[in-house]
């Protein structure tokens, strides 16, 4: 075993923790050609989910999948080259093939190949794709082009998917895209991204052009009791210990967010001479947060007084019922039609998560930081805060 865990990047083989439901969901969908929505919060393990189903689907005959991020994309034809470039690469066996099918199917577009020096490294294709060049058209079908000359399938995975909401003249982007990718037979897709709120503006509403394009999955959070005998599996590997309390006891800590518990769980262990102890835990928990720190200070201090008043209000417990007159005046909401512009604003800033449930911290390791410096903690985590 390498690394005991894993956090902050995409992980696959022994690093991958359940969604066995999740993923022959999502294979059975790239198998029969659905369209796929991922939606959850951010660092939930939306891109090792759609990395391990790719990689299974890897000798399914007449099935191939592209991978692309599309999080540097800032525009329009910043979309096209990357989605273009993404297909040609992934779709030719070598270089020589990439250029040619670039040729056959993109016209005039002459594609320019970078290679290290580094044998080991991969080439890169680059396109300058611009609007008098080529039309939007062209581009969003060169997929299901190729897929029927090579009379395969494919499927388009596409990370980051939100940014398309970013672009200028957005909606007519989007109308684009969902206008050729509709009628595609041979080509399907699957997006997702980190940020659960705009993810949910462009596939939930009605009035936006991809509602119902595909399945949409809500990614949940690990339940505790695949996490447990995972984290204790990882410190036997490092001959330590690990109770099973204790090793619940992490997860709830950060409400099971898959790379939180890594994190913290990567801490504990750290901290743990033999077998760890609550002590341990504690000393792992101030660390987390002390790591996550100057970010958190950074999106505290542009918040507004209300902001902080509301978060403050979400930190003692209160998660619905705002408006009611005891609430607004112990935590100073300003008038009760303040309370929807703060809820608007702070899930906006990814501060809060509104579910039918009511409103919570969007990050877990947030409200830790939060409830340390300014709110009210709860009996279960005040002896580790």
């Amino acid at each position: 075993m390498g690394k005991a865990f894993i956090f902050g990047v995409s992980v696959s083989g022994e690093n991958f923790t359940d969604r066995v439901e999740e993923t022959k969901r999502i294979r059975m969908n790239f198998e029969n050609g659905l369209n796929t929505i991922l939606i959850s919060p951010r660092r939930i393990g939306k891109t090792s989910l759609v990395n391990r189903v790719c990689d299974c689907m890897a000798d399914v005959e007449g099935i191939q999948t592209v991978r692309m991020d599309v999080y540097d994309c800032r525009n329009e034809y910043d979309f096209y080259n990357k989605f273009a470039a993404s297909i040609l690469k992934a779709t030719s066996s070598r270089m020589e093939h990439a250029v040619e099918t670039a040729k056959e199917f993109l016209g005039r577009i002459v594609p320019k190949i970078s290679i290290s020096p580094d044998p080991a490294s991969e080439y890169s294709i680059s396109l300058g794709i611009r609007p008098k060049d080529i039309s939007p058209e062209e581009v969003l079908s060169l997929p299901e082009r190729i897929a029927e000359k090579k009379d395969i399938r494919l499927v388009i995975c596409i990370d980051e998917f939100q940014q398309v909401g970013d672009f200028p003249d957005s909606v007519n982007v989007q109308k684009r895209l969902r206008a050729v990718w509709q009628h595609q037979k041979r080509t399907s897709y699957c997006l997702y991204g980190s940020k659960k709120h705009m993810m949910e503006n462009l596939f939930q509403s009605r009035r936006m052009p991809f509602y119902q394009f595909g399945d949409t999955i809500y990614l949940g959070n690990i339940p505790v009791e695949e996490w447990v005998p995972y984290i204790r599996t990882r410190f036997e590997a490092k001959e330590k210990k690990i109770s099973e309390n204790l090793a619940a006891e992490i997860c709830r800590m950060v409400d099971n967010h898959s790379s939180y518990v890594q994190q913290l769980a990567w801490n504990v262990m750290i901290e743990t001479e033999s077998e760890a102890t609550r002590q341990n835990l504690k000393d792992a928990v101030h660390k987390l947060i002390a790591q996550s720190s100057p970010l958190f200070i950074q999106q505290a201090e542009n918040l507004s007084s209300y902001q902080m008043n509301f978060l403050k209000a979400v930190s003692a417990g209160i998660n619905d019922g705002f408006g009611r007159r005891s609430v607004i005046e112990d935590f100073n909401l300003g008038s009760k039609s303040n309370i929807a512009r703060l809820v608007n604003s702070l899930t906006d800033k990814e501060l809060i998560d509104k579910t039918k449930a009511g409103v919570f911290f969007a990050d877990p390791v947030f409200r830790l930081w939060f409830q340390s410096e300014y709110g009210t903690v709860s009996a279960h985590f005040s002896g580790l805060l």
